[in-house]
């Protein structure tokens, strides 16, 4: 027998649940597209009932794809959950803007992607591991003026062309930004997100500096969700005719919800991730409502964790 909603009021546009059981019953979704961080795992430590949740979610048929803004490639991101303790081969396979931006640099078919240069200033992690950029043919350098573009993997250090990198502040990064978009070079940005959860903290992330670069008038490629790509390479992965068979879980009302809304997917919000202090324990569901708006974002069910 199929769960009741955890509350229902005619007055919320999106239907409350207590789990997701009541929407895997009812057997509407094929596909369930899910985020990893603030979902899954907190990037330290799985969300309690996550594992088991996922494993009745396989039992039940449903292909499972890991849809993630991630700037790692989508073989690190099973690694990672899978150290975490799930049970990667439950998955159809994982698509994270870190992969979709290698294949597009590799590749070269997309006519924006062609037209890029071979010189780029490199932004990428440091106590988290650098971005490997094997394979791309591409000459790393950190003087704008002799940078075609820039490619923003991580907001800790800079990337060198000896394969290593050296720690820089936001606000030095910032400056360098300034630089570029002086020259009028564009910018990849292989991660959109503007945080992330590590260890219930929130961490920046290079969706931030894309902002930032927006605002000083720089031309910005953004790699992953809100965007459709990504929706439509987790659609390949999974095998399914069309969005309408489709559901996105995830924790952020930018990326993950609008993202969906903007696939023609059904949306499912969990209060717990990169919200949860804004939101507060037990979820004020009147408080989701007004920050989905101001973000014009539409969940169609929202629950406070990803639980069964």
């Amino acid at each position: 027998m199929a769960t009741s909603p955890l509350r229902f009021d005619s007055s919320l546009s999106f239907q409350c649940l207590d789990g997701i059981r009541h929407l895997v019953e009812n057997r509407r979704f094929k596909a369930w597209f899910l985020d990893q961080f603030g979902v899954l795992h907190d990037g330290k430590h799985p969300y309690p009932g996550a594992i088991s949740t996922l494993e009745k979610l396989a039992g039940s048929g449903a292909k499972m794809v890991i849809i993630s803004n991630s700037s790692r490639r989508a073989s690190t991101t099973l690694e990672k959950v899978k150290s975490l303790g799930f049970d990667a081969s439950l998955f159809a396979g994982a698509v994270t803007s870190g992969e979709l931006t290698h294949q597009h640099l590799e590749r070269r078919e997309d006519p924006w992607f062609a037209s890029l240069g071979r010189s780029c200033i490199h932004l990428t992690w440091r106590d988290r591991g650098a971005i490997s950029l094997e394979g791309l043919d591409l000459e790393v350098v950190t003087d704008p003026e002799t940078a075609d573009f820039v490619l923003a993997h991580g907001t800790e250090a800079l990337g060198r062309s000896s394969g290593d990198a050296i720690a820089m502040e936001l606000p030095a990064m910032e400056s360098l930004l300034e630089l570029c978009a002086r020259k009028g070079i564009p910018m990849i940005v292989a991660n959109p997100d503007f945080v992330t959860v590590e260890a219930r903290h929130l961490r920046v992330m290079p969706g931030t500096l894309g902002a930032k670069y927006e605002e000083l008038g720089g031309e910005v490629r953004w790699m992953g969700k809100p965007g459709k790509l990504i929706y439509e390479a987790a659609m390949a992965a999974a095998g399914v005719g069309g969005a309408a068979e489709c559901i996105a879980v995830g924790d952020s009302l930018h990326h993950d919800i609008k993202g969906a809304n903007a696939a023609g997917m059904a949306a499912a919000f969990v209060c717990g991730g990169i919200h949860a202090d804004e939101l507060g324990q037990p979820v004020d569901f009147r408080k989701v409502s007004s920050l989905a708006s101001k973000v014009n974002a539409r969940p169609s069910f929202v629950l406070p964790y990803f639980t069964w």
